[in-house]
């Protein structure tokens, strides 16, 4: 059986196959995907080794954490990308959305009783390890979880790495092995197996399929399902298709002026990825792929020093170094630490040096106490946390430099560095399309210090934490028409700048 590399197969529980199950059971939580995506094409091995027709099973849950219209609304625009992509295919494809909470309780048994085998992902963060573990063993045929994550396979790294340089060291080192095992970019291509004519008649009662109305929009239908409707939809769409067309849109337009207009909020330089990446509607190796293939890169233009230098490893143009910079070192460093550490949310999971000044100066008197009330309505004195906090609230996102100054503010206008983090969680997990992730956590992290150095002067509040503020910001970057676009409805501001 032709599979995806072992590094990248975790194997869930002690059950057997069943050679004599009616089907191979992809079982989709993270990698919503039908291209570039390594448990598909694990799934697709076995089918063809067991000659048994393929289910691949999506499912949406209404319980998780932070669940509202527009998670869910993101979340199943790539459902209905999947339905029309293997409507074309010999696999069955079931798309279920659960109209309230528990109510797919007995669903993933009832799939896997009639199984050979259960294919899963293997995403390291959010709720998504615990539900996996907590299925495992109640399952009666063999489950497997496979890393279509990042370039580098979560299992590569044996230990948490503590900073970028120590991690992009690692990956000069490590990763050049790696590179030629990308996943096939359709898995589906040429499969000859048996296809299911439908789903089980009794699964097919207890748990419909998703209706068209709601895969296709509907309003109505997403408004009947159990989760929070205050989080509202935004304009951006979901799905693997729009995540092509994005990537497409930055490749050949944006990419060659990266590093000159990336930090800058009027230029819109950044690649707009981040949510797609997230929910697993594009793959990282599909991004690389269409990177180097404009580069006209191949393996041998790699250096062969791994200095941990940020720029000239790659053998490609600087706009392309900048941003693969962005993709694998900082985007994999998140998932270094989610898959070796149950803490990395956790405030004691922050650096020794991060705590003891953080600790020394948690009782400085602060410059402005908000409540989570006023931080979540872009209710501040400073023009352009409102903004930042606003598009966030608007958009589902915040620009990429101005994040970072969002999470600084937040640290300064609260009572103690546990309720900054408490705060910055809760807003980013609520209201960002690709909150909830190991990359955003990393973020949130880095704000108070885990990655980072002591730096000086030692300041109020912020010890020898890094800090940033708005005036510096405003001085400069390019932000006159983010101001205006961005200006809360109403305006709490005196504008000021800190």
């Amino acid at each position: 059986m032709r599979s995806v590399p072992s590094i990248r197969i975790q194997k869930s529980n002690e059950a057997p196959v069943n050679p004599k199950g009616d089907y191979v059971l992809y079982w989709v939580i993270a990698f919503r995907r039908p291209q570039w995506n390594f448990s598909l094409q694990r799934a697709v091995a076995w089918a063809g080794e067991l000659k048994k027709p393929l289910l691949v099973f999506e499912a949406l849950r209404s319980g998780y954490p932070w669940a509202s219209d527009r998670l869910h609304r993101f979340i199943l625009d790539g459902m209905a990308n999947n339905a029309l992509h293997f409507k074309k295919s010999p696999v069955l494809y079931y798309p279920y959305v659960e109209p309230g909470h528990d109510e797919d309780k007995g669903l993933l048994a009832a799939l896997a009783k009639k199984a050979c085998v259960v294919i899963t992902d293997d995403y390291p963060a959010f709720f998504v390890p615990r539900m996996v573990k907590a299925v495992s063993n109640k399952l009666p045929v063999l489950l497997e979880a496979v890393d279509s994550n990042g370039l580098l396979p979560l299992r590569a790294a044996d230990k948490i790495y503590p900073t970028a340089f120590a991690f992009r060291r690692f990956l000069q080192k490590t990763l050049p092995e790696y590179l030629s095992d990308e996943p096939k970019q359709n898995p589906l291509k040429g499969i000859q197996i048996p296809r299911l004519d439908g789903l089980p008649k009794e699964i097919a009662k207890q748990w419909p399929p998703a209706s068209p109305a709601l895969l296709q929009g509907d309003p109505k239908a997403l408004a009947a399902i159990s989760i929070d409707h205050h989080v509202g939809v935004v304009e951006t769409q979901g799905g693997p298709a729009e995540a092509n067309r994005v990537m497409k849109g930055f490749v050949e337009n944006r990419l060659p002026l990266y590093p000159e207009n990336r930090n800058h909020p009027d230029e819109e330089g950044t690649s707009g990825l981040s949510p797609y990446l997230h929910f697993g509607h594009i793959s990282v190796h599909e991004v690389f792929h269409r990177i180097a293939e404009k580069e006209v890169w191949s393996l041998e233009d790699l250096s062969q020093k791994a200095t941990g230098g940020r720029s000239g490893w790659w053998g490609m143009g600087e706009a392309a170094e900048d941003f693969l910079d962005e993709l694998t070192t900082w985007r994999e460093l998140g998932y270094n630490m989610t898959s070796q550490s149950n803490a990395y949310d956790r405030y004691e999971s922050l650096p020794d040096w991060a705590l003891k000044t953080l600790a020394d100066h948690e009782r400085d008197k602060r410059p402005h106490i908000y409540t989570l009330d006023q931080f979540e309505n872009a209710q501040t004195h400073d023009d352009l946390w409102n903004a930042a906090q606003t598009q966030l609230l608007r958009e589902g996102r915040i620009h990429n430099y101005l994040r970072m100054v969002w999470g600084k503010k937040i640290l300064e206008w609260t009572a103690t560095p546990r309720d900054a983090l408490d705060v910055m969680i809760e807003l980013n997990n609520k209201y960002a399309l690709d909150g909830r992730d190991p990359n955003s956590y990393s973020g949130i992290m880095w704000v108070l210090g885990r990655y980072d150095r002591p730096w000086g002067p030692e300041r109020r509040v912020f010890g020898k934490i890094r800090y940033m503020s708005s005036k510096n910001t405003v001085r400069k970057l390019r932000v006159s028409e983010y101001l205006e676009k961005y200006k809360p409805r109403e305006d709490w501001s005196n504008g000021v700048l800190e």
